[in-house]
């Protein structure tokens, strides 16, 4: 039996992902901003009922972290309002949703990785504006959604810290990362892979976590994308980084200084082992330097 998936946000490094590697019994209605703004509940309605998805995966998000701490408006409008307007008019047509959520709902103060039940407590307005987005999806589809919380997201499309990581090593002689923020990456096609998971299993719902496996700060991610560089020969000296505590690094959005999700739940509902990081990363340069060639 064949599915019709609608995707949001499908010019974004997930969207892309989701594209590209969507099963033969997947039959796709991808939607960017422009053909489909999540703000507009109207809008949302029209769409909705006249392509009639048996799914709707909202990868459309504001994910400017720092510009969100100037336009608290429109993140809320997107990453709430907008999650919102997904789900009222999903559940009331009987179209399952799957939302993305992040780690930044959580305030990075705990030592052990965060389970799906664990109480949120953002730091600033980009994770406070997607709490409110899993609240409003919770509630408006009567708990029946599924929400997939990631971290860290990379990909081959868009840009991201990897991408931006290479192309400074390129140029400079040498780079400062921080230290003591710690998380985990997550290659998007792996995400993506997840997600067509979930799609096929509508008895799951409430909250889930997904990301690689493993833990890394962000310099031990910068050293590791080095090496991964180097390895492919994308790369062709070596660049000297330096670790470096976030006070030393100020933004306009604070940060959880540990964000690791725990992802035991879903290894277990959808019965897949871990990837680690390193070893999704070491994939991807792979596949970005066959791109690149």
């Amino acid at each position: 039996m064949r599915k019709r998936v609608l995707i949001t946000g499908a010019n974004g490094q997930l969207g892309w992902e989701l594209k590209k590697s969507a099963p033969a019994d997947i039959d796709i209605i991808d939607l960017d901003s422009t053909a489909l703004d999540i703000r507009n509940q109207v809008q949302v309605k029209k769409v909705i009922n006249e392509t009639f998805p048996d799914v709707v995966i909202n990868g459309a998000a504001y994910t400017a972290v720092d510009k969100a701490e100037q336009e608290p408006e429109l993140a809320y409008a997107v990453n709430a309002m907008g999650a919102g307007n997904l789900a009222v008019v999903a559940h009331a047509l009987g179209v399952r949703l799957i939302h993305l959520s992040t780690d930044f709902v959580f305030d990075g103060r705990k030592s052990k990785p965060y389970l799906p039940d664990d109480l949120p407590n953002p730091l600033g307005v980009y994770g406070a504006s997607k709490l409110e987005g899993e609240r409003l999806v919770t509630d408006l589809t009567q708990g029946q959604a599924l929400i997939l919380r990631t971290s860290w997201v990379y990909s081959i499309h868009g840009q991201n810290f990897v991408k931006t990581m290479l192309e400074l090593m390129r140029e400079r002689e040498k780079l400062s990362v921080i230290s003591d923020q710690v998380g985990t990456p997550t290659w998007a096609k792996g995400l993506a892979q997840t997600i067509w998971r979930l799609v096929w299993l509508p008895q799951l719902h409430g909250i889930y976590c997904w990301t690689d496996a493993g833990v890394a700060s962000w310099y031990d991610f910068a050293v590791a994308i080095q090496q991964e560089a180097l390895r492919t020969r994308l790369l062709e000296r070596t660049v000297a980084i330096r670790p470096i505590v976030s006070d030393g690094f100020q933004t306009a959005a604070r940060r959880p200084a540990y964000s690791v999700l725990d992802k035991t739940k879903t290894y277990s509902d959808l019965n897949v082992d871990p990837i680690h990081w390193r070893t999704s990363l070491s994939q991807f340069f792979e596949d970005i330097k066959e791109q690149e060639n």
